[in-house]
């Protein structure tokens, strides 16, 4: 069975709370899409607005817990500029795993000494992935594999957007990873749907991160298990 994660583009706290809604129950993860408007140009909760959502600061100070958070667990999929100098703020919404995007972390080689130094604690709680673009190429990554627990490839050129054509430069992305790092999880994230999805998998993708497919379908949760079958 491949895994499939429910992909979030949240406006606000109310469309995180009812689009979590939507799949609970039916996944045991969603990946959440937090966009900061600096490293994309989309803004999504909590930055949206000109200030922090309300409810983004009582999670932060223990006053509430994400939606539904004893049902489900959560992905921070981190497409903005300060990942690594608020990975402890990130942290307190207390997700199950968290994406860092190459392109927007600096030099890889000070982010690799990053990973390697987050606290042991920590990477026993969290699972750790990168994503990159399909740009980016495979030789820039690579260095990082040792020090991640998975990794995203991106399925569209520009980040930060759902309903994207779908960017087949992905497809030779992960055959590389698989013939370099058999044993590697791999991910795939942007246009994800049943005519991409078959291919994706064919190609060593483990796990498929799947948002407007799955939400604009008119059977959300059948739409799941037919991808999950796959």
């Amino acid at each position: 069975m491949t895994e499939i994660t429910p992909a979030i583009l949240p406006k606000d706290y109310d469309d995180l709370k009812n689009s979590i809604s939507l799949v609970r129950g039916t996944v045991p993860l969603v990946q959440i899409d937090i966009c900061d408007g600096i490293f994309v140009k989309n803004t999504t909760w909590p930055f949206n607005g000109g200030s922090f959502d309300p409810h983004f600061t009582a999670i932060l100070n223990e006053q509430e817990g994400m939606p539904f958070w004893e049902d489900m667990d959560f992905e921070l999929d981190l497409m903005v500029s300060d990942a690594i100098a608020n990975f402890d703020v990130y942290t307190k919404l207390s997700p199950k795993q968290i994406v860092f995007h190459a392109e927007a972390v600096g030099d890889l080689s000070d982010f690799k000494d990053f990973l390697e130094g987050i606290d042991p604690y920590v990477r026993d709680s969290i699972k750790i992935g990168v994503a990159f673009n399909t740009t980016t190429p495979i030789e820039d990554v690579a260095p990082l594999v040792p020090f991640v627990d998975y990794v995203q490839v991106m399925g569209i050129e520009q980040v930060g957007w759902q309903g994207q054509d779908f960017d087949e430069r992905s497809i030779d992305q992960i055959k590389a990873l698989k013939e370099k790092f058999p044993d590697l999880l791999i991910s795939v994230d942007g246009s994800v749907n049943m005519e991409t999805a078959p291919e994706l998998v064919a190609a060593g993708a483990e796990r498929l991160v799947v948002g407007s497919a799955i939400f604009n379908s008119g059977d959300i949760i059948g739409t799941i298990e037919e991808l999950a079958s796959l």
